[in-house]
C-alpha cells in the first residue's frame, strides 16, 4: 500500500512534491487545476525530474467542477477538451491512472439525460486515453453517484473504466456508508482510493483520520479483503501539516494491524464477512 497526498492547485507543483517527499509520502495525487497547476502552467520536465529524484510516483487527478454533462454542447465540448489536455500531460509523465468526476449539474433534465451526457463524454475521453496509455477511473460523489447502483450506470456501460473510491464521500448524503456495497460490486475495478474523515450529513469536511464517524478499521479490512494493495490519498485539508502526518501514521498502523488480523480469519468466508470478523463485527 502506498500513501500520498494531493497538491494545492494554487502552489508550485515541484515545491509540493518536495515537501511530500520530506514527509515520507510515496506519491503525489497531482491535480491539474488553476491557478498554478493547470495544464498550461506546469513544467513537465521539472515535475518529472524531481519526482524521479525523490522516487515519488504520480496519480492523475482533475478538477471536480468540469461540466461533462452540460446541456450546452459547446460547454460540454470545452470540458472534454480540457480533460484531453490533462490526459496528454499525464501520458507524458508516464502516469498510469487519471480520475474523472461525473457531472451532476444539468438543471431541469432527467437523470437519464445526465447519464447519457456523461457516457458520451467518457467514451470520447477513453479513446484519447488509450492513445496516451493512461487509464481512466471515475470517482464516486455524494448525492447522485455514490451507490453501487448509481455508479453502475457508468461502470456497466464502460467496462474499460476503473473505479476511484472516495471513502469519505461514501459517508455523505446517505443513511449508511456505501463503501461496503461499492467494493463488493466493483472491487476488481478499484484502481485508487481517497481517505479522509467527516461526520456524515452533507459537509465534506476532509478531517484527519479518527476525528469523524468513519470506521477506519472496518474500511481497511474491506479493502484488504478485496485484495486491494494500491495507492491511498489522504485528503486531509489543513494548513497545519501535522494533521496529515498524524493521519499517515494512523493509516500505516491500521493497515499493518489489518494484515495481521487477516491471518486468523477463515479463508473461505465472503469478503464482507471477513471484514466484519477482522473488526470484531463492527458496523461501518
Amino acid at each position: 500500500m502506498l500513501i500520498g497526498a494531493m497538491n494545492h492547485p494554487a502552489r508550485d507543483v515541484v515545491s509540493e512534491i518536495e515537501w511530500m517527499a520530506e514527509m515520507g509520502l510515496d506519491f503525489i495525487d497531482l491535480t491539474l487545476e488553476p491557478p498554478r497547476a493547470a495544464c498550461q502552467n506546469v513544467d513537465l520536465d521539472r515535475i518529472r525530474g524531481v519526482a524521479e529524484e525523490r522516487e515519488m510516483e504520480i496519480v492523475g487527478h482533475t478538477a471536480y467542477y468540469l461540466p461533462l454533462a452540460s446541456p450546452f454542447e459547446s460547454i460540454r465540448r470545452a470540458a472534454v477538451e480540457e480533460l484531453k489536455q490533462c490526459i496528454g500531460v499525464f501520458g507524458k509523465l508516464g502516469v498510469a491512472w487519471m480520475n474523472i468526476h461525473p457531472d451532476r449539474n444539468a438543471p431541469m433534465h432527467e437523470r437519464a439525460f445526465v447519464i447519457q451526457r456523461n457516457l458520451e463524454s467518457l467514451r470520447e475521453l477513453l479513446g484519447t486515453a488509450r492513445d496516451c496509455r493512461v487509464g481512466l477511473m471515475v470517482e464516486n460523489l455524494p448525492g447522485q453517484f455514490n451507490t453501487a447502483k448509481q455508479l453502475g450506470e457508468l461502470l456497466e456501460a464502460l467496462p474499460e473504466l476503473g473505479l476511484h473510491l472516495d471513502i469519505g464521500h461514501c459517508n455523505l448524503l446517505t443513511e449508511f456508508n456505501t463503501a461496503d456495497e461499492v467494493i463488493r460490486s466493483y472491487g476488481p475495478r478499484l484502481r485508487h482510493v481517497h481517505l479522509h474523515d467527516n461526520k456524515g450529513g452533507s459537509a465534506d469536511l476532509h478531517l484527519p483520520l479518527g476525528t469523524g464517524t468513519i470506521n477506519l478499521a472496518y474500511h481497511i479490512a474491506l479493502l484488504q479483503a478485496a485484495g486491494y494493495d494500491g495507492t491511498i490519498t489522504l485528503e486531509v485539508f489543513s494548513s497545519d501539516r501535522h494533521y496529515l502526518a498524524y493521519s499517515r501514521d494512523v493509516l500505516r498502523r491500521a493497515w499493518d494491524e489489518g494484515r495481521v488480523k487477516r491471518t486468523v480469519v477463515a479463508q473461505g468466508a465472503p469478503s464482507h464477512e471477513r471484514a466484519l470478523a477482522q473488526t470484531g463485527g463492527l458496523k461501518p
